[in-house]
């Protein structure tokens, strides 16, 4: 069976292949739910941001192996410290994240932490991304 591409529902679902993250949050409320009973637009927003379902049920491992990028950095760059992101020492994540992708690409694929370098991309790449949308709330 096909699949919408927005959403990943059969394609007899409500959303017409439009991809979710497009279309208004006024009719989401009609394009979300399964039935004619209408929901509200803050419980349509939520039912279209699968995170468990669009996320984490499709890539475990490389979600595991982000994590794992994430541990052994706090420990290199702050020793003893609970784990957290301390941005004023990751300031260049597209550059940083293209470094570790020509190390993968010219066949070094473990870094000498013992790291995956596609799980350094990773971690640059949603970094990046989750300062994007910081900047760009509204």
């Amino acid at each position: 069976m096909e699949h919408c591409s927005g959403c990943m529902s059969p394609t007899t679902c409500s959303h017409k292949h439009r991809c979710m993250r497009n279309m208004p949050v006024a009719d989401m409320a009609t394009n979300v739910a399964d039935t004619d009973t209408p929901i509200s637009l803050e419980a349509a927003a939520r039912k279209a941001t699968p995170v468990y379902s669009g996320f984490v049920k499709y890539f475990p491992r490389a979600m595991r192996e982000v994590a794992r990028v994430s541990f052994i950095g706090n420990e290199q760059h702050n020793p003893g410290s609970p784990l957290h992101w301390d941005r004023s020492k990751s300031k260049d994540e597209p550059d940083a994240m293209m470094r570790h992708l020509i190390d993968h690409v010219l066949g070094e694929e473990i870094d000498t932490d013992e790291c995956l370098h596609l799980a350094k991309v990773a971690w640059r790449a949603m970094a990046n991304l989750e300062k994007y949308l910081e900047e760009n709330e509204t």
